[in-house]
C-alpha cells in the first residue's frame, strides 16, 4: 500500500479521536501552497505534528520529521514508518535524513520541521536550528510558518495558525542562523492574533 493511502487511513482513524481530545480551529489554511513547502512550527507537545496534519486536511499528504528514537517504539514506530516519517538522529549531522527530505521536496511533497529541535515548554526559549533554512535555500522551496499554542489542555480548543509562505536567500554562512531566528519570530508573531 502506498504511503499516501496509509496517510489517509490513519487520518480517518485519528481525526475523530483528535477532535474529541483537542477540538481544533484552523486559521490561514488558504496560505498553504500547492507543491513542495517546508512547514515550520514551534514545538511543545507530541501532538503537534498530528494537529498540523489535521489542519491541512485529509487530502494534503505531509511527511513529519521525528527523532530516531521513536522508530523503536512499538506500534508508533511502525505507524510512523508507514506514514513516511523522516527519522533524524539528533545531535549529529544526519546526512541520510537530509537526503530523504530533499528527495521528498523535489518530488513535490510537503514536510513538517520544528526549528527548535525539541519540545519547549512555558516561556523557555532555545536557539533554533537552521536545517529548514538550508533545505529551503538549496532547493528554492518556500517556508510556511505555523503556530500552535504551547499550553494545550485536553478538551480545550487548539488554534492552529498557518502563516504566509516565503522564500529565503542566503549570501553567507552567517545568514543561516539569522534567518533561523527570523523564522521563529515569524512563528511567534502568528500567535499574537489568529488569521
Amino acid at each position: 500500500m502506498k504511503t499516501g493511502t496509509w496517510y489517509k487511513i490513519f487520518y480517518c482513524i485519528l481525526r475523530p479521536v483528535g477532535w474529541l481530545f483537542f477540538p481544533q480551529r484552523n486559521y490561514g489554511r488558504e496560505n498553504v501552497p500547492e507543491g513542495p513547502v517546508i512547514l515550520c512550527a514551534n514545538h511543545s507537545n507530541g501532538t503537534d505534528p498530528i494537529l498540523i496534519s489535521f489542519g491541512l486536511g485529509r487530502n494534503t499528504f505531509v511527511r513529519h520529521m521525528a527523532k530516531a528514537e521513536l522508530r523503536r517504539v512499538p506500534v508508533v514506530g511502525w505507524a510512523m514508518h508507514k506514514l513516511g516519517s523522516v527519522f533524524v538522529h539528533r545531535g549529529e549531522r544526519d546526512i541520510d535524513s537530509l537526503r530523504q527530505c530533499m528527495k521528498a521536496l523535489r518530488a513535490g511533497e510537503k514536510i513538517i520541521l520544528f526549528p527548535e529541535g525539541t519540545r519547549v515548554h512555558g516561556s523557555a526559549m532555545v536557539e533554533p536550528k537552521s536545517g529548514a533554512i538550508h533545505l529551503a535555500a538549496k532547493l528554492g522551496v518556500p517556508i510556511l510558518p505555523v503556530y500552535l499554542p504551547r499550553d494545550k489542555k485536553v478538551f480545550q480548543r487548539v488554534d492552529v495558525v498557518f502563516g504566509k509562505p516565503y522564500t529565503v536567500q542566503v549570501e553567507s554562512r552567517e545568514d543561516y542562523d539569522r534567518l533561523a531566528r527570523e523564522l521563529m519570530e515569524r512563528i511567534w508573531a502568528l500567535g499574537k492574533r489568529p488569521g
